[in-house]
């Protein structure tokens, strides 16, 4: 599991025209931070800074994520058509672990 961290709601966005079609574009950005492990499988020691491409709504509003840990989603990995595993982020709320139980007294 990839564990992903939100820190900030803000987007930054991109737009113009595509070089191959002259077809207008605009695509949205959120910074969020993955936190990696080596080829051998060792936690890095600090998370990475990652730009991740949005989904957008009806209208075309950014649909940006709330602060908070997310991991990947299964839908963020598919084969592309070259046949090559390719990535996608989308992510899911990682849920918060249960808080301790209470001792009662008796």
């Amino acid at each position: 599991m990839i564990k992903v961290s939100v820190t900030s709601t803000e987007v930054r966005t991109q737009s113009g025209n595509a070089k191959a079609t002259g077809k207008p574009y605009s695509l949205a950005f959120q910074t969020v931070w993955m936190h990696t492990h080596d080829r051998t499988g060792k936690p890095n020691p600090y998370p990475e800074k990652v730009e991740i491409i949005l989904e957008k709504n009806e209208q075309g509003a950014a649909l940006f994520y709330p602060a908070g840990d997310y991991t990947l989603a299964p839908e963020s990995l598919y084969v592309n058509r070259n046949g090559d595993l390719s990535l996608s982020p989308r992510l899911v709320p990682l849920k918060p672990a249960a808080a301790p139980a209470t001792a009662r007294a008796a």
